[in-house]
Parts: C-alpha cells; structure tokens; sequence
C-alpha cells in the first residue's frame, strides 16, 4: 500500500503536466513536438562526431568572422580604447561658448541641474520628477479609459511585459495559491513574453493564430486554461503583422476563469487610442473590455518620447501591488523599488511629460490620421499591384506585412534586395514574410517605398536565391530540426560581438 502511494505521489504530477501540455498543444501538435524533440537529440549526437564537429565549428568561425567584419573597426587606422586614459580631456566642442548653430538645444544650467541627474529613486530628493511620473502614468490610464486605475513608468516595452507577468504570477500565487504558474499566449505576441516566462519560471503555452484574421484561435486558448493559468495574452497590434487579437472574447475567457489579461498595445500606444478620432474603424481592446487586467504602451514609440521610455498600467492599485520589491530588512535601510530597476534617469522621464504636453490630444490625432493613411496607402498598392504578394491579416494601424505567393518569388531574397536599395524593413518567419513599420518619416515615401518593392521583386524573380543576411540566417533556422540551435549560436555570437573593443 505504501508503495503504491508513493508511485501515486511520484507519477501523478508528472502525468497531471503531461495532460494539460498535450490539452494545451493538441495531437497533431504534440506528435510533431515529439519528432521535433527525437530529431534534435539525434541530429545533436550526429554532429557531436569528430568531423561533424570540425566541419560545424568551421562554419560557425566563419560565420563569427563575418559579424565582426561588419561591426568592428577594421585596419591599422581603427582606433580602439581599451583601458582608461592616464589623463582625462573632452572630446567635444564646448558648447557653453555658444558659437554653435543649434546642435545643441540647452534648456540652462538650472535645467541640467534640475533633471540630468535626477533619480526618481529619491523622490524627496527630486520633487518635481515624481510628480511628472505620476502625471505620464495618469495621462495613459485616461488615454485607455481607466482613469481611476494605477500604473507604473518602465524602460521600455519589455520590462513592462515582465513586470506584467511578474504581477499576474505573485497575485496568482497569494490569491489563488498558484505555485506552478502557467499562461497562455498568441504565436504572434511579441517574445517578451517568451523572456518573461524565462525570467520569471512561467510555462508558456503558444497558441497558434487564424492564417487568414491572423487572431488567435479562442478555443485553442480555452483548451490551454488550466487550474494553473495565472494569465492570457493579446496584442492590439502584435508586431508580426500588425494585426489585433480579439480582445472581447479574450476578456470572456479571462473573466469566467478568474485570470489576467494582458493587453500589449506597446507597438500600438499612440496609435491605437486615436484611431476612432483620426477616422478610422476600431475593435475594443482598452480597458473598457470587461476582463482587462493589465495594458502596457510605449511612450516612446508614437508618443515620440526618448527611448528607453514605456508605461504599464494595471486596472486597480491593488493588483499594481504585486508588482512592487519590497525588503525592510536590509542592512542598507528599507529598500523598495516598483519595477526592475532601482536607479532611473529623470531626464527621460522629464522628456516623455515634455513630449506629451507638446503633441497633445490634437497632435496625436493628426500624426494618427498621417501615419495609418500612409500604412493604408502601402496596404491598398500591395494588395492591388502586386499580384505575387499578399497582406497577412487585416492590419489595424501602423504595420503592414506582407508574403509571396508564388514560389518563385522569396519573400526574404526581396527583403535582401530591399536592403540593398537602403530599406531596413523586418523579416518574419511562420510564415516568411516581410513588414514595415510606418512612422511620420516613411509618409514621404511611400512612392519611393512601392517602386523600389516593385524592382527588388523583379530582381528577385530574375536570380537564384543568393546569400543575403534575411535568406541565411532565416533559411539556417528552417534548414532542419536542429537549424533553430544553429541561429541561436550565430545570433549569441552577434551579441558577443556588440562587446567586442
């Protein structure tokens, strides 16, 4: 009996993680994660071999090769400052002389004194840059129509999606009792996400999208929710493909299971709250959808703030708790801290509160109305005068991605010629295809941008898929099961890189 009982305690949970991940993935999924799972073992054992490994360190040397030539200084004239000058001197022009045509924009010494070094860490010690924080905070929970609801300032999109998930798993944990938290998101969310669950031990289901709306499948994520979901996911506009997930029947399942929603409407903040204002149709996706927990939007995307700028905000204060650090028993003093970060700049802070003050309600409508009139125009040429290409879904505001339809035109070869002719546009996968971003500069462009992708398509349908940075790496990553492992260590060496004097 004993024995028995401790099998039953052993095997249960195991069996319990099984089931739910193969409710959550379904069987075909599942099948395909299991070859994929055998594929990669056998074909890591494979390359494990002497030569294998000869030949794969040889083309990964040469792919690290290849990176540094492209971003560190080459020849016996680059200059490189590895260790601290025995004398120090400035580098610059001094600008206090005034004999600059502006360049520098100087607000006075009172000004850099004032938020230069300023630290929200200490609010006592800089008054005036708490109380820009709270006002940034409260102007985006108005925008999203939550007046009465609470938030925070964060550096950037991601950290505002950690610190969503780090809230929903904590409240989740002392409400609920949750210890083995779980969510459930679109493919198509942004990988935050993904680094989040990382972070911060979540298990992340990835819900496959419509091909056709490009929307999540809302069964799929009601066969996902367990007793272990702290949350789901949705964007209002992803950044694949620019396209919203159906936040009502989002908030439907959020609310009948007692779980978070989070909206990430990082890419589409500015944009997004205008849309009905600047003339343009709109599907709910704010905080007037019953079962919304939590938005973030980056003040530094169209709301033309300094980067390094985002706000997360949360339907009550008493959920933005569980966002909170808090350590009373530190040597060094009571320690609390919002968010990640513990010392912040003033200065951007001071500079978003400027930049929203300066744009305004009519300003944010107009760049609205100019902005998604351009990604309209690109979307409208694309669908009528590119017969080989086709738009993923049906973008919502700012973003338009695009795919072939014809497999002698790929998708990614264009993108390469695309960055031949000074286009940094993004290359997607699942499916391949490419996207732009429009922004206030791509306005008067849009004839230059529709020609350009007519020629580079032609040069594409005229030459053999060559070896441009979009077809290697992309086609490295689908080239096998372990092609996957292959890009995460060419990329790994690119980080490395970025570090390298």
């Amino acid at each position: 009996m004993a024995k028995n009982c401790l099998l039953v305690y052993l095997f249960a949970p195991r069996v319990l993680r099984f089931w739910r991940h193969f409710r959550a993935k379904g069987f075909c999924r599942s099948i395909r994660d299991l070859y994929v799972f055998i594929a990669q073992r056998t074909l890591r054992l494979i390359i494990a071999l002497p030569h294998m490994r000869k030949r794969v360190e040889t083309e990964m040397d040469a792919a690290r090769a290849d990176i540094e030539r492209q971003l560190l200084p080459q020849g016996k004239d680059a200059v490189r400052h590895l260790s601290l000058p025995k004398t120090g001197s400035p580098s610059h022009t001094d600008y206090r002389e005034g004999k600059l045509s502006g360049a520098v924009y100087h607000g006075g010494d009172d000004m850099e004194r004032r938020y230069c070094v300023s630290n929200p860490l200490h609010p006592d010690v800089f008054p005036a840059i708490r109380q820009m924080e709270a006002e940034i905070v409260a102007m985006c929970l108005r925008m999203y129509n939550n007046p009465t609801g609470a938030g925070a300032t964060t550096s950037g999109g991601t950290e505002s999606i950690l610190m969503s998930v780090k809230t929903h798993r904590d409240w989740a944990r002392a409400v609920k009792g949750i210890s083995e938290p779980e969510m459930v998101v679109p493919a198509s969310a942004h990988a935050a996400f993904d680094k989040a669950a990382a972070y911060f031990n979540v298990k992340l289901h990835s819900i496959p999208v419509n091909p056709e709306t490009r929307q999540v499948d809302l069964k799929r994520v009601r066969r996902a929710i367990n007793s272990n979901t702290i949350m789901v996911v949705g964007s209002a506009i992803n950044f694949p493909d620019g396209c919203q997930d159906d936040m009502v029947g989002l908030g439907r399942l959020a609310q009948r299971y007692n779980i978070g929603l989070h909206v990430d409407c990082c890419l589409g903040s500015f944009i997004m709250p205008f849309l009905e204002r600047a003339g343009f149709s709109s599907e709910p996706f704010d905080f007037r959808v019953d079962g919304v927990t939590a938005i973030s939007c980056d003040t530094h995307k169209y709301g033309f703030a300094p980067k390094g700028s985002s706000v997360i905000m949360y339907r009550s204060a008493d959920l933005r708790q569980y966002q909170y650090y808090v350590n009373p028993e530190w040597s060094g003093g009571i320690y609390a801290s919002p968010g990640l970060s513990g010392s912040r700049p003033g200065a951007l802070i001071a500079g978003t509160w400027a930049a929203m003050h300066y744009m305004g309600e009519d300003g944010y409508i107009l760049s609205c109305r100019d902005i998604v009139g351009c990604a309209r125009a690109i979307e409208q040429a694309i669908r009528t005068s590119f017969p080989e290409l086709y738009v993923l879904g049906k973008p919502q505001a700012s973003v338009v991605a695009f795919g072939s339809r014809t497999p002698d035109v790929d998708i990614l070869e264009v993108g390469d010629k695309m960055s031949k002719k000074g286009w940094h546009l993004n290359a997607l996968q699942n499916p391949p295809g490419l996207h732009i971003a429009c922004t206030r500069l791509t306005i008067p462009t849009i004839n230059t941008f529709i020609r350009d992708l007519k020629d580079a398509i032609w040069d594409a349908k005229g030459s053999s898929v060559g070896k441009g940075t979009m077809v290697s790496l992309y086609g490295l990553g689908n080239s096998s099961a372990i092609g996957p492992h292959l890009v995460e260590a060419v990329v790994s060496s690119f980080l490395d890189a970025l570090y390298k004097a």
